[in-house]
């Protein structure tokens, strides 16, 4: 196959140009969208490669703003943002990159007023099952167990 695309490849190299444009996709994605065009492995390639030398796929610039956004948007901690990316297979080395741009007087701040609220809103009289429902729901999303338990100790004073 020559380096040039074919005038299918070019059409679909333009969808996927969207595709990325609109929002940012790690290469899992693009991946997946790719079989939907039925072509052959070497043909996904090419249009990876394209994709990437023109800029629209860059797995880096995808963790650092999944994490950020995730973050700022639904308040997950780093633990559910780290499974997350593993999910979309971004390499260790990426997802720390993009986890140190989380500024950690921000993260400790939210954490304190999202576990503050939380406690809050929680109505149960008893107080064991107060303090689980408390730990699970930040567990789930993705909070350092460590400061879930000092918190919850701070809080029960």
């Amino acid at each position: 196959m020559s380096s040039q695309p074919t005038s299918a490849i070019k059409e679909i190299l333009q969808k996927l140009e969207s595709y990325c444009a609109y929002q940012e996709r790690c290469h899992l994605e693009v991946q997946k969208k790719l079989i939907d065009f039925g072509i052959s492995e070497q043909e996904k390639s090419q249009i990876i490669v394209l994709l990437i030398e023109h800029n629209f796929l860059n797995e880096e610039r995808f963790a650092s703003i999944f994490s950020i956004s995730k973050f700022h948007q639904k308040k997950w901690g780093k633990i559910r943002i780290k499974n997350e990316l593993k999910a979309r297979r971004i390499s260790d080395y990426l997802i720390n990159i993009a986890l140190k741009k989380i500024p950690s007087d921000e993260y400790n701040n939210t954490f304190q007023i999202l576990a503050d609220r939380l406690w809050e809103t929680i109505t149960e009289k008893n107080t064991l099952k107060k303090r689980k429902k408390f730990c699970d729901s930040l567990l789930r999303k993705g909070w350092e167990s460590d400061l879930i338990y000092e918190k919850v100790k701070e809080l029960e004073r």
